[in-house]
């Protein structure tokens, strides 16, 4: 049975926010975060008062348990705790933890996606050059329809960020308009 109260034609996924940033190259994906961080907040909070569906999809950091909290608690010890911190998940949001860079593969996102109803899918999160990228790609494959706004992805380096949101835009048919240009009322025509 679907959630009634929720617009099902969308959906919100945040992709590796819940991130401690214990890697060589963390420092510079903060960096680029921190012009990001805001648009990303507003995005999720303007998805929950249309009542979108917001699933988190993430990494599960070699902790390998289906444990939120852990997941969660482990990022809020790390360099980004401060900038991430807005975006730690609802009780009603959704979480789905993927072994690989896509979040569909080997998870069980797609199953929830049709649980849902879902037909156009609001991607953000890091890396925009990889993990984002992965995803948004086998979303394609699949059909969705993709909004990918430019402002609510990050990479280590903006030039890589750049060109997978070009190669998103020009490949997989993504409209990669900042954030606050996607008419999220619009529920007819999946924004």
């Amino acid at each position: 049975m679907k959630d009634k109260q929720l617009n099902q034609s969308v959906a919100l996924l945040i992709i590796d926010m819940m991130n401690n940033m214990d890697f060589p190259e963390a420092d510079l994906l903060i960096h680029e975060l921190k012009y990001k961080i805001h648009n990303m907040v507003e995005l999720k909070q303007r998805c929950k008062q249309e009542h979108i569906p917001i699933i988190y999809i993430n990494d599960h950091y070699d902790l390998w348990k289906s444990d939120v909290h852990a997941i969660v608690s482990k990022a809020m010890k790390g360099k980004a705790k401060d900038i991430i911190k807005p975006l730690v998940p609802d009780d009603d949001d959704y979480f789905v933890f993927k072994p690989k860079h896509s979040g569909f593969f080997a998870t069980p996102l797609e199953p929830l996606l049709m649980h849902l109803g879902v037909e156009t899918l609001i991607l953000m999160g890091v890396a925009g050059n990889i993990c984002v990228l992965f995803t948004a790609n086998d979303a394609y494959m699949r059909d969705y329809k993709l909004f990918i706004p430019q402002d609510c992805c990050a990479s280590n380096v903006k030039e890589d960020n750049d060109y997978a949101l070009k190669m998103m835009k020009n490949v997989l048919k993504a409209n990669i308009s900042p954030q606050k240009e996607l008419n999220l009322k619009n529920k007819e025509k999946g924004i």
